[in-house]
């Protein structure tokens, strides 16, 4: 096993017809992460940018669904959504931020929705 991987994955599985990935692991914390979430916090450069500054807020994916979940290596996976976008690898430990941080996050993610007059709507 990888000593630099915080957190090694258990099981990852798609539920709810593609709206949930749940993902458990190896420090006995499980999470049920929505495909909207993933989605918009996608570590792709389409949605982080390639630098500091350059991240964007990605609105109206409250119906994406997740499709597909395939193995990167050992270390991380690639999902691809209903919306076509598949370029984000998701690696162990950005899994295990997106569910331990997941208040924070989805709190600042509503925020800037709001601030840039965005929605969440389909």
């Amino acid at each position: 096993m990888n000593t630099d991987i915080k957190a090694w994955p258990t099981e990852l599985r798609v539920r709810d017809k593609g709206d949930t990935l749940a993902v458990s692991f190896d420090t006995g914390e499980s999470f049920d992460l929505s495909a909207e979430y993933l989605r918009v916090e996608s570590p792709s450069a389409e949605v982080k940018g390639h630098g500091p500054g350059q991240e964007v807020t990605i609105a109206g994916k409250v119906l994406v669904k997740i499709l597909n979940v395939e193995p990167v290596g050992n270390y991380a996976v690639k999902i691809q959504f209903t919306d076509r976008h598949s370029s984000g690898i998701y690696s162990w430990d950005y899994l295990h931020k997106l569910g331990i941080e997941y208040d924070q996050i989805w709190a600042a993610y509503l925020q800037k929705l709001e601030d840039e007059g965005k929605s969440r709507g389909g």
